[in-house]
């Protein structure tokens, strides 16, 4: 199911923009002229054998030490290229939405982006971008709320 027909079917309150295409997170904050700290980048991981979508600020990394410690796993690590095509067949790779129950996954928020106004995130395709306030993304997600990130520069 594409993102913007879930956004639609759960009446959400949301913006629909086209941009020139993005290839990371933080070229899409460029794009879209918002701070990295309200882009939501989804990264996929595996905790042993389960695969989660978290979903953290543009400008950040993921700690995967301290989210395998939180999620009490033996081993954590990126999914693969060939992983994410999979779990994502109706996505551009590397623009994946923030809405993990979309595929089967649970989503996992990183507690930074807990005070954000508003997130803005790829809508499946490197051209379009969906800007909605934080408390419709939480309704809509319902994510665990974790600590794994560090900002980097």
């Amino acid at each position: 199911m594409k993102v913007v027909d879930f956004l639609q079917e759960n009446s959400a309150q949301y913006e629909l923009t086209q941009h020139r295409p993005t290839f990371t997170a933080q070229q899409m904050a460029a794009e879209e002229h918002v701070p990295g700290m309200y882009v939501a980048k989804p990264v996929v991981v595996r905790a042993d054998d389960t695969y989660y979508l978290c979903v953290l600020p543009a400008c950040c990394k993921i700690d995967l030490d301290a989210l395998r410690a939180q999620l009490g796993a033996a081993r954590v690590e990126l999914a693969d290229e060939s992983e994410m095509s999979e779990l994502f067949p109706d996505c551009a790779l590397g623009a994946e939405p923030p809405f993990g129950a979309l595929y089967g996954l649970e989503t996992i928020t990183d507690k930074s982006l807990e005070d954000d106004e508003f997130i803005v995130f790829q809508a499946g395709s490197h051209e379009e971008a969906v800007k909605m306030d934080m408390a419709e993304y939480r309704r809509l997600a319902e994510p665990k709320v974790l600590s794994f990130s560090y900002h980097c520069r």
